[in-house]
């Protein structure tokens, strides 16, 4: 008879309890010891080293389990999604959606808010501290649950730092200390992060888990993207990769006539296709046009001027991103964002663009769709990018060391 051939062990799985986690955020079944001993290739001696500080440190919890023998039932352990909670503040030009989740990034409680991301750090910060609150009392919890917290802006972000740099549209906020504001009332990472990426980190973990490539493209009141590449957020050197919004339009010889963007420069994609310029394109004393919600809305009433300035933003919009499926190749681009909504016109027009001008290679299987999170993908992404860190090996062995402990090898 042949034996069957022992398992080795993962490298990341050898050396702690925080490695010994990823087994069971991975797997949404409750695993017992001996699963863990099947998957991992440790030992029974390795593996109780390993997981009986996550469960003394209530990080695992022991999940309810029926026999189908008849037998006693082997006690299964699941990730204690209630260990701690975090806040998330997904802060657009024009509105917060903060929420409260647990460690399995389920929504426990949601609130928006109006807000002018220009009225500065202190203005803004302060209206999410009293979310923030509001949150805790809803779900029954105090600021010493809390295990992290993500926001994100729409602009450009140090990631390693959490600092905003130089953003267009959000005065005051230049190198503002935004982790700073927080760390001194909550314990945890602190993490800042441009709003696009964490809406496709979002829409990649949530929807299209199966695939590694995914552009998120967001349609406001400016025009933005998010990159995931090989199953992580491409942010490129210094966190500015995807910024199409402000790619030149016109050549040199035609800036001078070029409409000016809100980053001060002339000619932008977003100074032709954004929500904010179609809201100057479209404004009459007859018919005034004040906000996004203002152009949706002629365009579902297909106001003949609403939906020309709908297929344009489509073409130029659609021609920035072919590049972007040139360069990058992505298996999926997901359209979201508030002129998403308008998805006949908009995203088709997109699609139309982006198949005609991308190599034929690039788009052989290239999938274009609108978001299915929809207003939430920010909030989900952000979720899952705290999560990560919170639940990360090297953080989860600091919580569970203890002095002179030993864990053995095998």
């Amino acid at each position: 008879m042949t034996m069957p051939r022992a398992v080795e062990p993962h490298p990341w799985l050898r050396d702690s309890p925080g490695a010994i986690l990823g087994l069971f955020r991975a797997d949404t079944e409750p695993l017992t010891k001996a699963d863990v001993v099947q998957r991992s290739g440790l030992s029974r001696t390795a593996v109780n080293a390993r997981v009986n500080p996550l469960i003394d440190a209530g990080i695992l919890r022991l999940a309810q389990s029926q026999s189908t023998t008849g037998g006693r039932p082997a006690e299964r352990y699941e990730l204690n999604r209630d260990w701690g909670v975090v806040l998330i503040a997904d802060m657009g030009a024009t509105a917060i959606r903060a929420a409260a989740s647990d460690l399995r990034a389920n929504i426990l409680a949601e609130r928006t808010e109006r807000i002018d991301i220009s009225a500065g750090p202190d203005v803004v910060l302060s209206r999410v501290e009293l979310l923030f609150n509001g949150l805790l009392e809803e779900t029954h919890r105090v600021a010493g649950d809390v295990v992290g917290i993500g926001l994100d802006v729409p602009g450009p972000v140090d990631h390693d730092r959490g600092r905003v740099v130089r953003p267009p549209i959000m005065t005051g906020w230049h190198d503002f200390d935004v982790p700073g504001r927080f760390s001194t009332t909550y314990a945890g990472p602190v993490l800042v992060e441009k709003d696009t990426n964490a809406m496709a980190f979002g829409e990649q973990r949530i929807v299209h888990h199966d695939t590694d490539d995914v552009v998120f493209v967001k349609l406001g009141t400016g025009v933005g993207t998010g990159m995931v590449i090989r199953g992580e957020i491409y942010r490129g050197a210094d966190g500015a990769a995807g910024d199409i919004g402000h790619i030149p339009l016109v050549g040199t010889s035609e800036l001078e006539s070029a409409p000016v963007c809100r980053c001060g420069n002339r000619g932008c994609i977003e100074a032709y296709a954004s929500g904010w310029a179609m809201v100057r394109d479209l404004d009459r004393p007859n018919r005034p046009v004040r906000t996004v919600d203002d152009v949706i809305r002629l365009a579902e009433a297909r106001d003949h001027d609403a939906l020309r300035a709908v297929r344009r933003s489509a073409e130029i919009v659609g021609t920035a991103v072919s590049d972007l499926v040139n360069i990058v190749n992505p298996r999926t681009i997901v359209v979201g964002g508030q002129l998403a909504a308008i998805e006949d016109g908009l995203i088709a027009g997109i699609r139309e663009v982006v198949y005609r001008r991308s190599l034929p290679l690039a788009t052989r299987d290239l999938e274009i769709v609108s978001s299915e999170l929809g207003s939430r993908a920010g909030v989900y992404g952000l979720a899952r990018l705290v999560i990560d860190e919170v639940l990360s090996a090297p953080r989860i062995d600091r919580i569970v060391a203890r002095p002179n402990a030993t864990v053995p090898a095998r």
